[in-house]
């Protein structure tokens, strides 16, 4: 089992910044890859971006390619996300997520582990 807890969310205007973190705990050496999700009210659960836990390669959505940074520190078992010219379409409820096996980072059924998610909110 591996558990999830996010951290790091919260208000912030158009053009801000925010940090999310995500430490991850219990049989953390069975992760493959780590991710961020977004999920706005009344929508589906939307893939953000993907590392890869051993060769740290990352992967992002077309919508925050250039705007957000997604890393992880291999020692402290924590991913993090870093959040720069935010939108008020970047709204949403953040879920980290940990899968443990290789496949599609964007497939949201291949990751078998999620946290409670944390709100970002941004004002126009």
């Amino acid at each position: 089992q591996v558990q999830l807890v996010e951290s790091g969310g919260g208000l912030v205007q158009a053009g801000g910044s925010l940090r999310l973190a995500c430490a991850a705990s219990g049989s953390t050496y069975f992760v493959y890859s780590m991710a961020w999700y977004r999920q706005a009210p009344g929508k589906e659960r939307d893939f953000v971006a993907a590392i890869g836990w051993s060769d740290g390669r990352t992967y992002y959505s077309d919508s925050v390619k250039g705007r957000f940074t997604i890393s992880r520190d291999n020692a402290q078992n924590t991913v993090y996300l870093q959040m720069n010219s935010l939108k008020p379409e970047d709204t949403a409820v953040y879920y980290c997520a940990a899968k443990t096996h290789s496949g599609t980072y964007d497939y949201t059924g291949a990751y078998g582990y999620w946290g409670q998610g944390t709100q970002v909110t941004v004002s126009s």
